[in-house]
């Protein structure tokens, strides 16, 4: 059973950086992911990691955030810096249930999703 905990977010001001933690109470290696979404707007990938280490970034992120994993901890994390007003958003960690195939930042790939947290830029 797969139960994502996100923690990590908060209000910074612009410039500032940020690091958003997802626990994997039910781990299992899958091809995880962040998303986010701020009001009024879709959801977008922000960044993709498989369990080779491969990573994947939206355009606007890439850069300036860093998605990794721990397998040893079951977590995942996405190190965000050099913040701006327009990376206000929920941030949600996600999980797509395979282990193997080509990083994705579509939603719709992902089977398992956690509660979000909120990061919000001054």
């Amino acid at each position: 059973h797969v139960q994502l905990v996100e923690s990590g977010g908060g209000s910074v001001q612009a410039g500032q950086s940020v690091t958003l933690s997802c626990v994997n109470e039910g781990w299992s290696k899958y091809c995880m992911g962040w998303f986010r979404q701020a009001p009024g707007q879709a959801r977008e990938g922000v960044a993709a990691v498989g369990n080779d280490g491969s990573t994947s970034y939206e355009d606007s992120v890439k850069d300036r955030f860093t998605i990794s994993a721990d397998n040893a901890k079951n977590s995942l994390y996405l190190q965000m810096s050099s913040l701006k007003p327009e990376d206000t958003a929920m941030y949600y960690c996600a999980a797509t249930g395979r282990s193997t195939g080509p990083l994705s930042l579509r939603d719709y790939e992902y089977l398992y999703w956690g509660q979000g947290t909120q990061v919000t830029v001054s």
